[in-house]
């Protein structure tokens, strides 16, 4: 059985290659004028490299794929004709009105751009009753073969005498509508056309299992954990200290009280990966017990901030009890998309061990899985880190 655990560590290693973070986010901030639909969006610069490198042919790969006015220029047309704007059901033109790249000469990869975007309403038409918002950033290109990324966006929306709706999630599975004649009470918070506060915290929720189950270093650290862990109250306690740390950090930061940038958070995700899988490999026994819990407690604070990632900064517009509200539903959907990966694989572990006759047997088919699952996942965590160490550097 061990065998079927280390095959499909190696699959998801092997998957996770392209990236840890297959998501891009942003913010978007669209008036309905009697005219026209204006988009004022603020992206990174990891989006446009990352955009202009999976979509152009021939361009050269890696997060400094695209720099410059033109960079910045190729990727506003690109979000003006992939981000759909519909009016009544009726598509409206859009086109980029002003471009404005970072001030810095060698931009971080988390700096923004601003682009201003229009979308003009027919002529004599009248006041649209839905304004409708989709994307389809992305859905075109592959960074890596078996990786595809996908731009997610933080969007508020206000039309003339209405009180804006903010903290909306546009993804490629999540479009918005807008409903221009909705009581005020239904435009406040989350989306207009389904009301309130419940559809934000379902948006939040559903994205913080996507972030889970498509960020492959949480997925690989928490499986490292799972490894190691015998019995039902290893696993309880080792992912309780995890949970609590993870959540804690990414509270302080929704509050702005905790900020650390990327290029040091990643390395120390990617070192944790590193450090629970070779203790797994070598000192296996000592994978248990207040140590193990330390460690996980430890990293789980990093784990935490990286989590909030780009995420807490698109939403930095959005008033305090919204964004409460939204990283709420957040940790909550992170936290299920956890035991998604957790339960099954300690199920499937458990399983594994009651088929051997007695209690050596057990143990020795135990530890054939933790080490040589640890042995493909400390592969996988060495060339992340060697990735954010060298994103680290270049950013500097």
């Amino acid at each position: 059985m061990w065998r079927v655990v280390h095959t499909f560590l190696l699959l998801l290693a092997a998957s996770s290659f392209a990236s840890a973070h297959p998501l891009s986010q942003g913010a978007l901030d669209v008036t309905i004028h009697p005219d026209k639909v204006t988009v004022h969006a603020r992206v990174t610069v990891e989006e446009v490299s990352i955009t202009n490198s999976a979509t152009t042919p021939g361009a050269p790969p890696g997060p400094w794929a695209a720099t410059g006015l033109a960079a910045f220029e190729q990727h506003a047309a690109y979000l003006a004709s992939h981000l759909h704007v519909t009016a009544d059901g009726r598509p409206l033109p859009g086109g980029v009105v002003k471009v404005q790249p970072p001030d810095d000469s060698v931009p971080d990869l988390n700096q923004h751009a601003v682009y201003d975007l229009e979308y003009s309403l027919p002529a004599g038409a009248v006041k649209p009753a839905k304004i409708e918002l989709r994307s389809d950033v992305l859905a075109d290109g592959s960074f890596t073969p078996g990786s595809s990324w996908e731009a997610t966006y933080v969007v508020r929306i206000e039309s003339p005498a209405r009180p804006p709706a903010e903290g909306l999630l546009l993804t490629g599975r999540n479009p918005i509508v807008f409903d221009c004649n909705a009581p005020a009470s239904l435009t406040s918070a989350g989306n207009g056309s389904d009301g309130g506060r419940a559809r934000l915290a379902q948006s939040y929720f559903l994205h913080g299992v996507h972030h889970i189950l498509t960020g492959y270093d949480h997925l690989l650290f928490i499986s490292a954990l799972v490894l190691a862990a015998t019995t039902l109250w290893d696993l309880v306690k080792v992912v309780t200290a995890f949970t609590l740390a993870h959540t804690l950090t990414l509270t302080l930061a929704a509050l702005n009280l905790v900020h650390l940038p990327e290029r040091v958070v990643e390395p120390l995700i990617a070192g944790s990966i590193v450090f629970v899988a070779l203790q797994n490999v070598f000192w296996p026994r000592r994978s248990r017990g207040w140590g193990r819990l330390a460690a996980a407690f430890f990293f789980g604070l990093f784990h935490g901030l990286g989590f909030a990632g780009g995420l807490l900064d698109a939403m930095q517009a959005m008033q305090g009890g919204t964004i409460l509200l939204a990283v709420a539903a957040f940790s909550i959907g992170v936290e299920a998309g956890h035991q998604l990966v957790v339960l099954p694989l300690f199920a499937a572990l458990k399983l594994a061990r009651n088929t051997r006759p007695d209690p050596i047997a057990r143990d020795r088919l135990s530890m054939a899985a933790q080490r040589f699952g640890s042995a493909a996942i400390s592969l996988a965590g060495l060339f992340y880190l060697f990735i954010a160490l060298r994103l680290s550097f270049a950013s500097v």
